[in-house]
Formats: structure tokens, sequence, C-alpha cells
């Protein structure tokens, strides 16, 4: 770290391809120990979420309102991909995964199989069901499309299997000229900007967990600084004796 420069993430990257080494190295017999385990790792800073502001997403989907019924196909894919991703919260392997048995719209429910291979219910908000059938005919009015019940809910123009690229380059396209949008645009932030609103909005912790998929609830903790950081910012600009530093009267 303090001659090449490298970050602490990058350090205990290269630590942890040794040791994983190592343990062949002992398995293989040519180790009895793993030295690895000796070395002290550095601390890495952790890094809060990025998210988008309520306004920025509520600009995007007042442009694109009636695209999924009048709009091009490829526009009316990324108007769902977007409004699949803020809504429910899924990654982007989540979202890509889905087939159209997956969505059950008369419970206004979706199936999902996330990470460990564990499947989850998301509910889906009546708008966001209304939208699923305004797109299912957007698909199968394709050429290629592929109407089977085990057939991808979002396909490309060909009607094949969205993939990751595809995504991450329908949200920065989606994200471009929306104004207080001007960092980083991918499918992870609006799954971040999802779990902050609602924490705001005064969801508990465990529900936020759930919704996401989170194996444990440390993961899921990491949405409450940025709530403690907009709640600060609200305070300054609110309380009396905040405003003016402590002082009444001025």
């Amino acid at each position: 770290m303090d001659e090449k420069g490298e970050s602490a993430k990058t350090v205990n990257l290269h630590l942890s391809v040794l040791s994983g080494f190592c343990k062949f190295l002992m398995k293989e017999g040519v180790l009895e120990s793993n030295p690895v385990r000796l070395v002290s790792r550095p601390k890495q800073e952790k890094r809060l979420p990025v998210f988008y502001r309520e306004d920025a997403m509520r600009e995007y989907f007042e442009q694109t309102k009636g695209v999924l019924e009048y709009g091009k196909y490829e526009d009316q894919l990324q108007r769902m991909i977007l409004g699949m991703l803020f809504a429910t919260g899924l990654r982007r392997a989540e979202l890509i995964s889905l087939n159209r048995d997956s969505v059950d719209l008369a419970r206004r429910v979706m199936r999902v199989r996330g990470k460990g291979d564990k499947m989850r219910e998301i509910p889906l908000p009546p708008v966001l069901c209304d939208e699923i059938l305004l797109y299912l005919q957007a698909v199968d009015s394709l050429k290629y499309a592929d109407r089977a019940s085990e057939a991808p809910l979002l396909q490309t123009p060909r009607g094949e299997r969205l993939y990751p690229v595809y995504v991450d380059r329908a949200v920065k396209a989606a994200l471009a000229g929306i104004d207080g949008i001007s960092g980083r645009k991918s499918p992870h932030v609006l799954r971040h900007t999802l779990a902050t609103e609602l924490l705001d909005g005064g969801a508990d912790l465990n529900s936020i967990k759930e919704l996401l998929g989170h194996s444990s609830l440390a993961a899921t903790q990491v949405y409450t600084h940025n709530s403690i950081e907009r709640l600060q910012s609200v305070y300054k600009s609110a309380h009396p004796r905040a405003k003016n530093d402590g002082n009444y009267g001025d």
C-alpha cells in the first residue's frame, strides 16, 4: 500500500487469492499451515450506497408515461427495465432470469430466484401490474417473440433473454437526460434507491431485508446511514436552534 499506492480493497483481494492458493497447497500436502492467515489485513472504508432522489425518478417516469402504449419496442423495454428495477429492488441477474410464469398478476406477486438459489416473493404495486400487461402485449406483437410460460419475461427485439450489458446500457440511456442524476447510472443504484426510499418511508429493516433478498440484517443496515444523513439535513433546516447556530432570538 505504501510503495505502490494500492488501495486496501486491492491488497485484501491479493491476500484472499494467496490464501486460497495456500489452502489448496495444504490439501495437496505441500504446506502444513496457511501463512497468509498471519498477515494483518488493512481496514477498508465502508462506502455508503449511492441513490437517486425521489424527484429525479419521478421526472423519468413522467417523461416516459405513454411509452408502454405508444412507443417503439426498444423504448417500451427500456421503460420496463427501469420500472421493474425501481419498484422491486431486483438485482440485475434476478431481473434477467425472470420468466413469464415468474409473475402472478392475479396475486400481484413476483417469484424471484436470488443468491444461493433462494426463492422469495415480491409484492407488485397495481401500477406495475398494469405496465407488465401492456409490455406483454408489446412482446407478443414481435415477430420473434417467445410466448411460452417458461420464456423470458423481458425479451430483446429478437425474442431472446436479456444479458447484463443490455440492462446496463438501458439504465444508462434512460437516466442520461434526467436532472439530478449526474453520477453513476446502474441497476444496483436503483436497488439502493428503493431501499433508501422504503426506509425513509417508515418500512422496518426486516421487511426491507426480505424484499431485497439479503442473507443477513447487517447487509440491510447500511441504508440507515443514508437515512441518518437525510434526517440531519432536515433537522438543520427545520429545528430553530439548528438554524440559528443554537441561539434563540437572532
